[in-house]
């Protein structure tokens, strides 16, 4: 009995000379489309990058034949499931601005980046005094969430669109980019018309239906990743958005869960291990999130040292002009003036941030 031959799915990435012309980089295109391979082509500052899938029992023979063509620099087999976030498809560290009228933002290169606010935007005083206190203390980006996914269908929900004009207002008064979470394929229209970047949450890491809609969009996606999702998973999510042709994409660790202390201590633990084990293994920005990690406000300052020594690109953290009020999470709510102690608190360990980066991107060069 002849035994079926199993059909393997295999990667492989193409860089291109860094002269290469479109000419060229359409050639290699045509080829592997008619090997049955599905091309992605990625455009760096210095070279092109062609990411392909397909199916075959000869890719090496494939590789040697890429490697031959006119303009092709290297072409190699990708180990990892994920290919589009992957460092073999972009050894370069990934960077892009946001802008918003007065204020433009660079991350993931040589800027370490705080984004606070509160988590739901409650009224137009309550964001504007916020906006206004945070920008003050060096913030670089507000957050705030007009549609608010929540354990209880009777908690705050969020105000909808109402938030996200609040929002959206706040940031253009202070010159601070917006950044909101989208909860479902039907809002990523609305959220993009207000926010510079959208927002997966933990609970929607794995709402593939989403991630396709903000793979869609021309928006930068800061991705949370899920309490009970590992390193590949989270990465994998990524790759769908990436897939999509977005390729603006902010990792963000928010904590894991776990059942040992029920959440008598903190209300999750911070794998702040996974930042250099992402920097590692993707080219894409990571961001810390010590607010929901602890869940408890006298202890988000100390982890954020922690976040900045760990090289981190930045870091989220609420903010509420008076927490015992606030509507969602107000016990991991910092209030203005411990925001601005903690930015404070934060500058030696941004200097160490800014020459360990330097010495990277020389290493980098060299």
């Amino acid at each position: 009995m002849q035994c079926e031959q199993q059909v393997v799915e295999e990667k492989m990435i193409v860089a291109m000379e860094q002269d290469a012309s479109s000419e060229r980089v359409s050639q290699v295109e045509y080829l592997l489309a008619q090997w049955g391979y599905n091309p992605h082509i990625i455009v760096g500052e210095e070279r092109t990058v062609i990411a392909a899938v397909g199916t075959g029992p000869d890719i090496e023979s494939r590789l040697a034949i890429l490697r031959e063509v006119p303009g092709v620099a290297t072409a190699t087999r990708v180990s990892s499931p994920y290919k589009l976030c992957s460092r073999e498809a972009h050894k370069s560290s990934t960077s892009f601005t946001v802008k918003r009228q007065g204020g433009t933002v660079t991350i993931g290169d040589g800027q370490f980046v705080v984004i606070a606010g509160p988590c739901s935007v409650e009224s137009g005083d309550q964001i504007f005094s916020t906006a206004k206190s945070i920008a003050e203390s060096g913030a670089a980006i507000l957050r705030g969430g007009a549609f608010k996914p929540r354990s209880s269908p009777y908690a705050f929900q969020g105000l909808g669109e109402d938030g996200l004009k609040l929002l959206s207002e706040a940031g253009d008064e202070f010159g601070l980019p917006v950044i909101t979470e989208v909860m479902r394929p039907a809002q990523v229209e609305i959220v993009c018309q207000y926010a510079d970047i959208l927002q997966i949450g933990a609970r929607n890491m794995q709402n593939f239906d989403l991630l396709k809609e903000v793979g869609q969009a021309r928006k930068p996606v800061f991705l949370k990743r899920g309490p009970n999702a590992s390193i590949t998973e989270f990465l994998m999510s990524a790759e769908y958005v990436l897939a999509g042709g977005n390729q603006q994409v902010i990792l963000c660790e928010r904590g894991l869960d776990y059942t040992k202390d029920k959440g008598e201590h903190t209300r999750n633990i911070l794998d702040i291990q996974a930042v250099p084990v992402l920097q590692d293994k993707t080219h894409l920005p990571v961001f810390l999130d010590p607010a929901h990690s602890s869940g408890k406000r006298h202890l988000v300052s100390r982890i954020a040292k922690a976040c900045v020594a760990i090289g981190a690109n930045g870091i989220m953290v609420e903010v509420h002009p008076d927490p015992a009020k606030a509507l969602s999470d107000g016990a991991q709510s910092l209030t203005p003036a411990q925001f601005a102690d903690m930015m404070a608190d934060l500058g030696p360990y941004l200097e160490l941030w800014e020459e360990e980066h330097s010495k990277t991107v020389a290493a980098s060069a060299a």
